[in-house]
């Protein structure tokens, strides 16, 4: 019976997402991967059909006609989990920023330890960032801290992109009422969570910034983080009842 999945969104990672998927099947614990590519026109999605020849049972491949934003392919990969009933559903970039062998660590800070949310975070211990400039580092780092400020999470690293959720947590969330799609989605799956009264840890990691492929980052999604959680945070408010 299906437990954990591992959700991979791609687009153009054509050079990391061989090397990403037999590091996570390399793993003492067994993991599946859905991989969820967005048409890349580089041939990520035809690598990975290559790929299930050789793991028929555990790579899965959702390929989606429309790129519309890392939040979107991440909701179509919730959702396909949770039809195939997987109790521990996993989110990881394809570029190696986000270290396999800490997909366990995530695993058992839900199995072993109950947390409904398990975060791998690059700030609970310091600044745990590699190859970052000085002044990215700052801003995802203010990011963080500015989002704890505002909405009370006791989160150090709200923007982190490498959890582990209980299937009882997505199953509790509206994705039809998830408004965001960049950084600002991390944040508010978080926040949903949180107010819906799950547990959250935070497991300390290294984050290793890509050495193959080009960051999708770009300055609309900065701004959708600063100004969404404030949205956030008023409707968590006055709209208590529809918020979830």
């Amino acid at each position: 019976m299906p437990e954990r999945i591992v959700i991979i969104p791609t687009y153009n990672e054509i050079e990391n997402i061989e090397r990403i998927i037999r590091n996570v099947f390399s793993q003492d614990v067994a993991f599946h991967i859905l991989v969820v590519d967005d048409s890349s026109p580089d041939g990520t999605a035809v690598k990975v059909k290559a790929l299930q020849q050789e793991y028929p049972e555990r790579l899965n491949l959702l390929v989606r006609t429309t790129k519309n934003g890392l939040g979107r392919a991440y909701i179509a990969g919730f959702k396909w989990a949770l039809e195939h009933n997987y109790d521990y559903i996993f989110e990881m970039d394809a570029d190696y920023s986000h270290n396999p062998n800490d997909l366990i660590r995530l695993y058992n800070a839900c199995f072993k330890h109950g947390a409904d949310l398990s975060i791998g975070s690059r700030y609970i211990n310091g600044v745990n960032v590699v190859n970052w400039p000085m002044n990215r580092v700052m801003l995802s780092w203010l990011a963080s801290w500015y989002v704890k400020l505002i909405t009370q999470m006791p989160i150090c690293d709200t923007t982190a992109g490498f959890v582990c959720y209980r299937k009882s947590v997505l199953e509790k969330i509206n994705f039809d009422k998830i408004k965001f799609v960049g950084y600002a989605f991390q944040i508010e799956m978080k926040y949903k969570a949180y107010t819906l009264g799950f547990n959250l840890k935070e497991v300390p990691i290294v984050f290793t910034d890509r050495t193959k492929g080009e960051s999708k980052m770009d300055k609309r999604i900065i701004w959708e983080a600063v100004l969404g959680v404030i949205n956030l945070k008023l409707k968590s408010i006055f709209f208590k009842q529809k918020f979830n």
